[in-house]
C-alpha cells in the first residue's frame, strides 16, 4: 500500500514549554511528524527552541555521532521511534536515555551520543552538548524551528547536520534536509510528464505553506527541464474563489467566447459518459455544489497540458467541481498532485488519470521487516529518516579517515535509503528517487506506473 511523504503522513507535533534534564551525552534514554496535515508538515510544526547558544568548537573531527531528538515531553514517543531508526543503522544494542520518567537502561555505545532537545536550551544547548562532545556529525533535530536552533553552532564548528525536517528553507551549505520535500515530488512529476509529452505546466494551489512549497517546485522543476515558466496561480480555499481562479487559470471565458464564435450551431456539453465515478462524499457536495456545465458549448483545450493541484479534502472537492466548470478534461491535461493523496488514493476516482509522487513501498520492506523485528511494531514513516541519515553516516565513516567531509557526503552515487537512492547536495537539499502512482479508480489503489531510479541525478 502506497505512503504518502513523511511530511505529510504523521500526526502534527504537540508544542511543549521547555522543560526536563539537560541533555546527558552518553546516557540518555530512547526516547519520532509528519503526511500529517502539517501541511508543511514537519515544518511547520516546529517546537520553539530557546535562543541559539554560543558555538563551541569540537574536542575533535571524529566519527562519533551526535543524536538531537525530543526524548521528554508530549514528543517524546516521536523521538524514541527515531531513535530507533538510527540505531537500526549503526547496529547500536537498543538503550534509552536517561531520564526520571523513564525505566532504567542499559548506556548507549560511545559511536551514539544522544542529546535531548526539549531539555532546557531547546536544540541550541543541545547541538552545543553533542559539539562539545566531540560528535563529527548530528542526526537531526527533528522539526523546522529546532533544525533553525541549532545550526548556527554546528556550522561554526564545521560539523554536518542531517535534519528531519521537510521544509527546504532550512537547507544550506552543511545543513541537509532529509524528510521527502513537495519541491522533490514535484521534480519527479515534471520529469516524467515531460518525457511523456507534456510541455505546459500550470498550478492552482492553496495559498498556504504547502501550495507555496509546491509552487517553488514547479518553477524550478520547469526551469531545470528547459520548458517554459508555468502559470502559477493560489486559491484562498473557498468555493468561489477556487471557480474564479480555475477560470482565470484555465483561460475560461476566451475559450467560451471561441466556442460560441465558431460556429453558429453550437451544440452543448452533455456528455455523461464520463468514468470518473466520484467518491461518494464528494459526488453528494457536487450534486448540491457544482456548476452545471451541461449547458455550455464544448470548451477548448486550456493553455496547459498538465495541470497541478495541491489540496485534499473539503477544498479539494471544490478544486475537482471548478475543473468540471471550466471542462479540463483528462484526455486533454494531465493532472498531477501532492504525495499526500497516497492516504486516500482510492477515494480520487474523480481524478482518474492522475499522478503523484511517493516512495515505491517495495523499497521498504526490507526496513519495515528488521525494524519489526527489533522494536516489535512496524516503524513509523519519519523512521525511515533517521534510518537513512543514521546509514549516511556510517557509510561516511567507513570512507573517510577522520571526520565526514562534504565531498564524501555529496558523492555523486549517492546512498542508498529505505524508500530508494538519495543524493545530498551540495546547497543542503536532498534529492530523492521516488516513484510515480497512477490514479485508477473504482476504488482501487494507485497504480505504480514509474518505479524510482537507481540513482538520482544531481
Amino acid at each position: 500500500m502506497t505512503r504518502a511523504y513523511s511530511f505529510l503522513s504523521e500526526v502534527g507535533l504537540t508544542k511543549q514549554p521547555y522543560g526536563g534534564l539537560a541533555a546527558n551525552g552518553l546516557t540518555r534514554k530512547s526516547g519520532m511528524a509528519v503526511l500529517g496535515t502539517m501541511g508543511l508538515l514537519l515544518a511547520g510544526c516546529a517546537d520553539h527552541s530557546g535562543p541559539a547558544g554560543s558555538s563551541v568548537e569540537p574536542a575533535k573531527i571524529s566519527h562519533k555521532v551526535g543524536v538531537l531528538l525530543p526524548l521528554t515531553g508530549p514528543n517524546a514517543g516521536l523521538g524514541r521511534e527515531l531513535l530507533s531508526g538510527a540505531q537500526l543503522a549503526l547496529g547500536d544494542a537498543p538503550a534509552q536515555p536517561t531520564v526520571p520518567s523513564a525505566p532504567k537502561a542499559a548506556v548507549l555505545p560511545a559511536q551514539m551520543d544522544v542529546h535531548d532537545t526539549a531539555g532546557p536550551g531547546g536544540a541550541s544547548a543541545a547541538a552545543a552538548a553533542a559539539i562539545a562532545a566531540g560528535d563529527g556529525i548530528l542526526l537531526g533535530p527533528l522539526t523546522a524551528g529546532d533544525t533553525a536552533a541549532a545550526a548556527p553552532a554546528a556550522l561554526s564548528a564545521n560539523v554536518p547536520v542531517l535534519a528531519f525536517t521537510s521544509d527546504i528553507t532550512q537547507a544550506k551549505p552543511g545543513v541537509w534536509v532529509m524528510g521527502i520535500t513537495p519541491e522533490d515530488q514535484v521534480q519527479r512529476l515534471v520529469a516524467l510528464a515531460h518525457k511523456t509529452g507534456r510541455s505546459r505546466f500550470a498550478a492552482l494551489l492553496p495559498d498556504n505553506p504547502l501550495g507555496h512549497a509546491l509552487g517553488n517546485g514547479l518553477r524550478a522543476a520547469c526551469q531545470e527541464q528547459g520548458l517554459i515558466a508555468p502559470t502559477v496561480i493560489y486559491h484562498t480555499g473557498t468555493e468561489t474563489n477556487i471557480t474564479a481562479m480555475m477560470r482565470q487559470l484555465t483561460a475560461y471565458d476566451s475559450r467560451l467566447a471561441e466556442a460560441k464564435a465558431t460556429t453558429g450551431d453550437v451544440k452543448p456539453d452533455t456528455d455523461t459518459s464520463s468514468d470518473k465515478a466520484l467518491p461518494t462524499d464528494l459526488a453528494a457536495a457536487l450534486n448540491s455544489n457544482g456548476a452545471d456545465t451541461a449547458a455550455a458549448p464544448k470548451l477548448g483545450a486550456p493553455p496547459f497540458d498538465a495541470l497541478l493541484l495541491g489540496d485534499t479534502g473539503l477544498a479539494l472537492k471544490n478544486v475537482i467541481s471548478a475543473l468540471n466548470d471550466s471542462q479540463i478534461a483528462s484526455d486533454k491535461v494531465r493532472i498531477l498532485g501532492p504525495g499526500l493523496w497516497a492516504a486516500f488514493a482510492t477515494k480520487l476516482g474523480a481524478l482518474k488519470g492522475a499522478w503523484y509522487a511517493a516512495p515505491d513501498p517495495s523499497s521498504r520492506q526490507t526496513f519495515a521487516t528488521q525494524f519489526m523485528a527489533r522494536n516489535h511494531h512496524m516503524p513509523r514513516p519519519l523512521a525511515d529518516l533517521s534510518y537513512d541519515a543514521a546509514m549516511v553516516a556510517k557509510t561516511t565513516a567507513q570512507i573517510a579517515p577522520s571526520g565526514y567531509p562534504v565531498d564524501v557526503l555529496t558523492r555523486p552515487e549517492g546512498f542508498a535509503g529505505v524508500d530508494g537512492h538519495f543524493t545530498l547536495q551540495p546547497n543542503g537539499q536532498a534529492r530523492r528517487a521516488l516513484g510515480v502512482f497512477e490514479v485508477i479508480g473504482g476504488g482501487n489503489n494507485a497504480k505504480l506506473i514509474a518505479t524510482s531510479s537507481s540513482q538520482v541525478a544531481g
